[in-house]
């Protein structure tokens, strides 16, 4: 399964590339990394930037730039060699493997695209894409329609609820203050 980080965004409420944000000494990205090897070797991060250029892995820049994670989805899968493929936010580190694994293994076949929920809010950047979705993210992004749940609303989805302990898996960091109180687990 081909492995998609999105490291794109503004940053604006984080002030710094919000993928090599360190958390424990350690990049968000390396965390995600880490966390997906176990899973798959076969990992792009789809960036516009040079940032991530120590890291050994292919860099995909946007096909269509300012769409959001919405036009990094559309770079990650026109880029992509499988059917399906694990998308994924650079915000996001204290993802694991086995909450990865899950999704994986839960994920339903008829569904062109899996993601988690919580109690709090749905997690499209943590999710199971096909391939089969190209055709409607470029309708979208023709129609600047950027709103992933928008985009969900148009495919066959599939949503796994999580609760309990394991929803801290899966808890973005967007701002200084979400740092701050990452910092204190």
């Amino acid at each position: 399964m081909q492995v998609s980080i999105l490291c794109g965004g503004k940053s604006s409420r984080m002030q710094s590339e919000k993928g090599l944000v360190l958390y424990q000494n350690k990049p968000f990205i390396e965390h995600i990394i880490a966390a997906v090897l176990p899973i798959s070797a076969t990992i792009q991060l789809i960036t516009n930037t040079n940032d991530y250029n120590y890291l050994e892995y292919p860099k995909i820049k946007d096909i269509v730039l300012d769409k959001g994670p919405i036009g990094g989805i559309y770079s990650a899968l026109i880029h992509s060699e499988t059917e399906l493929n694990l998308i994924l936010s650079c915000d996001i580190p204290l993802i694991s493997t086995e909450i990865l694994l899950e999704l994986i293994q839960k994920h339903d076949n008829n569904t062109a695209i899996s993601v988690f929920s919580d109690a709090n809010k749905t997690h499209p950047l943590i999710g199971i894409y096909s391939k089969e979705i190209i055709p409607i993210l470029k309708n979208v992004i023709d129609d600047n329609d950027l709103k992933m749940m928008h985009l969900l609303s148009k495919v066959r989805h599939q949503i796994l609820y999580i609760e309990g302990i394991k929803s801290d898996f899966l808890k973005n960091i967007n701002s200084l203050a979400e740092l701050k109180e990452l910092n204190t687990y």
